[in-house]
């Protein structure tokens, strides 16, 4: 069983790593850091975890609830195992609009 925020944070970024369509949301950096940036992504409590993310692909809904059930059984088996999970959506990728993209349809954003 995870009792360590910093061995339950280590963890969710593995699984979250493994999964297609959402990226751990860290800042952009110009230099190289001498620790795992993604781990700004992740906030622990007693109350919620928290996990900021990119959206990689479109729809949102299966991708989060893909990676709710992903991430549920590394929860379950801590101390947070009844603390409420939230992912939070920060970016949508640019790369996730192209599968929007409907033929026919002109190559421009609303309201331009």
């Amino acid at each position: 069983m995870i009792t360590d925020r910093t061995e339950l944070t280590r963890e969710l970024l593995t699984v979250l790593r493994e999964l297609s369509g959402l990226r751990p949301a860290t800042p952009v950096t110009r230099s190289w850091v001498p620790w795992d940036a993604d781990v700004m992504a992740v906030d622990i409590d007693d109350h919620a975890v928290e996990i900021r993310v990119v959206a990689l692909t479109l729809p949102l809904e299966p991708v989060l609830r893909d990676a709710a059930s992903a991430l549920a059984p590394s929860l379950n088996d801590s101390s947070w195992r009844d603390t409420r999970l939230r992912l939070v959506v920060t970016d949508v990728d640019r790369g996730a609009l192209d599968s929007l993209h409907v033929p026919g349809d002109a190559d421009h954003t609303n309201g331009s």
